[in-house]
């Protein structure tokens, strides 16, 4: 198969057709919403040879369904066993179908047991192989992924150390769009999809293609060796700043923070990523060697060859076309030499050691690190530097010193605030981040900027479980003008946390309105008219939460109830036993089963529900009061 050359820049600039100002670009498909996306396929009819090789990278790889061919993964291994949460998986193939079984063993005893299907693999095969299934379209990630580098398999990333939400976890749309081409999403949700693409796409670098294809169709033909063919975004002829945004906005992996009326699907190739977003990292002194999996742009820019060339991108030594495990070593080594070759700044290591490196400079001066977000895998470090930290002198983090963003040198104070909050949701629950962002939140004063601020003074207050500010803050705005779901859902659930469940309703409706298709947020709004009385209402909105994805855990325990308080023993006992097998460990399912068990006279199995629940959960009050009561 023929490979594709990509003429590299090095230390050399390119032409600069774009603006820097926002809305302006030379190339007609950046700004102009009314052109469409075509799909690999299309592309491929004109570009087959480029096509050929790019389907074999990495982003060709991304994303497929669940297929023996997909899968890197070996199927001969022990089952993997969760020693936090005390579950076992293991995967399994029945005919052409992926399976993941989950299990308990108790004294001897299989006693729990759930099997998911899976539908998609997620992964090139070069590091991992994670796993995703779909209820009805809303997608999950399943709780084990395949390492490929060690061959084995373990949890997935995050789900260690007893932090597994097992088949829970929404796959949203962030997530998504790095992983795979843009799908058709339904915006209303938070994690469901009418359709998906397979693998990333040639237009999430060239951006979307309908009119080039139209004016190829008409005849209109471009010669590029005379000049660029604007219809279509061309990377390689694009100013070095403009080349690294479209490879950062998903190899700088970090805290992504959208501007506002922006989604993770309005960036184009052409565009400055600080147009839609901006990505922080966390700043830490000490822990040079630390670094996130997909965070090659933020390693690139720490280097001083990137720093004092102003010229490298990340196609100086890569070809997007063709994949690493295919481009050989020397091309990298070129790269290197194009700027530290003869008559330049040469390496000063002894030749000797140079030598018995095999003059390769990428094994000196960028050597494979493990990520501190993915285990099991070592990933070249992008952060060039003379002396890299090697394993006997690892740094160790000394000081917090805060988020620093990767792709706008000057974000403003509300942008830097919702960083903070960010970060402290998402991966380290310390109160002192929340402090930084409220410091970063006073800043702004002027009236747009609090009028704007008001929903992230809720967030902020809210992550403090201070929900008497947050209603302080809620009091001068109306549910129905307000369209950010989650500040309705914060400002419902500060409410309910002060037992005023009548004031709480609206806002859960207002959120539900502005995402119907959130079924965690469907589920609070029910469980609030509950609370009400409002009984009729509520089973409406669980029936509605189960005909989207008849597996949601807590519309399973709720009609439970439900139909248990109305008398309808039959229909209680199988929402209640489908909600144990969803989750053997859920709090409310365990309650509910053995109020139901002693109803019906059946304490014993009563007692057996509360006694797993205090062996979980020890301090449950209401479990020991019931127990007592039995005994």
């Amino acid at each position: 198969m023929a490979a594709v050359t990509l003429p590299a820049f090095y230390c050399s600039s390119p032409s600069e057709p774009t603006s820097a100002s926002t809305n302006v670009s030379a190339w007609h498909n950046v700004y102009d919403t009314t052109i469409q996306y075509v799909g690999m396929e299309t592309c491929r009819s004109c570009h087959a040879e480029v096509y050929n090789t790019y389907i074999q990278t990495g982003m060709g790889q991304s994303f497929d369904h669940a297929t023996k061919q997909k899968s890197a993964a070996d199927f001969t291994h022990a089952p993997i066993y969760d020693k936090d949460l005390d579950f076992y998986y293991k995967p399994y193939w029945q005919s052409d179908s992926l399976y993941i079984k989950e299990y308990r063993i108790t004294d001897g005893d299989t006693s729990h047991l759930l099997v998911q299907k899976i539908d998609y693999i997620v992964g090139s095969g070069q590091h991992t192989n994670s796993h995703i299934f779909s209820k009805n379209g809303y997608l999950y990630q399943a709780p084990v992924t395949f390492y490929t580098q060690k061959k084995q398999w373990d949890l997935a990333p995050g789900f260690e150390k007893g932090s597994s939400s097992r088949f829970t976890r929404l796959i949203e749309s962030e997530c998504m769009t790095c992983h795979n081409g843009y799908p058709d999403f339904v915006k209303t949700s938070q994690n469901k999809y009418v359709s998906l693409k397979t693998g990333i796409d040639c237009e999430r670098c060239h951006g979307p293609g309908a009119l080039h294809v139209k004016e190829k169709m008409a005849g209109n033909i471009v010669d590029t060796s005379k000049g660029p063919d604007y219809t279509i975004v061309n990377p390689r002829r694009l100013s070095t700043e403009l080349q690294n945004n479209i490879c950062q906005r998903c190899h700088l992996q970090g805290i992504a923070v959208l501007n506002d009326g922006k989604t993770f699907f309005d960036f184009r190739p052409g565009m400055h990523l600080s147009e839609v977003m901006n990505v922080f990292m966390p700043q830490y002194e000490g822990g040079e060697d630390k670094m996130i999996m997909a965070s090659h742009v933020e390693r690139m820019k720490k280097s001083d060859c990137y720093v004092s060339s102003g010229k490298m991108s990340c196609i100086t030594c890569h070809n997007p076309h063709v994949s690493v495990k295919f481009t050989p070593k020397t091309q990298y080594i070129n790269a290197c030499n194009n700027c530290h070759g003869a008559g330049k700044q040469q390496c000063t290591e002894k030749e000797t050691v140079r030598n018995a490196k095999n003059n390769d400079c990428i094994t000196c001066h960028m050597p494979r690190n493990g990520s501190i977000d993915i285990p099991h895998v070592a990933v070249t470090d992008h952060y060039i530097r003379k002396r890299p930290i090697d394993a006997a002198t690892k740094s160790k983090i000394t000081a917090f010193l805060g988020m620093q963003s990767f792709n706008n040198d000057n974000p403003d104070a509300i942008t830097t605030a919702r960083a903070f909050m960010e970060f402290y949701e998402r991966y380290n629950p310390n109160k002192g981040l929340i402090d930084s962002a409220l410091k970063y939140l006073n800043k702004e004063q002027t009236r747009e900027a609090n009028e704007k601020q008001n929903r992230d003074y809720i967030r902020a207050y809210f992550l403090l479980n201070d929900y008497t500010k947050v209603l302080q803050y809620a009091s001068a705005l109306q549910p129905e003008n307000i369209t950010d779901a989650w500040a309705c859902y914060r400002i419902g659930e500060a409410y309910t946390n002060t037992q005023q469940a009548t004031k709480a309703l609206p806002w859960y409706k207002q959120a539900v309105t502005v995402w119907p298709h959130s079924l965690d947020f469907q589920n609070k709004y029910a469980n609030c008219l509950l609370t009400l009385k409002q009984t009729k209402h509520a089973q409406e909105v669980f029936m509605y939460i189960l005909s989207e994805n008849a597996d949601h855990l807590s519309a399973n325990v709720n009609l439970g109830y439900i139909y248990m308080q109305q008398g309808n023993k039959t229909m209680s006992y199988n929402y209640l036993m489908r909600a144990l097998q969803l989750n053997p460990d859920y709090e409310q399912t365990l309650i509910n089963l053995a109020v139901w068990h002693h109803n019906n006279g059946n304490d014993g199995n009563a007692k057996k529900h509360l006694q797993h629940l205090l062996k979980k959960l020890p301090q449950n009050e209401q479990a020991k009061a019931m127990l007592a009561t039995i005994q």
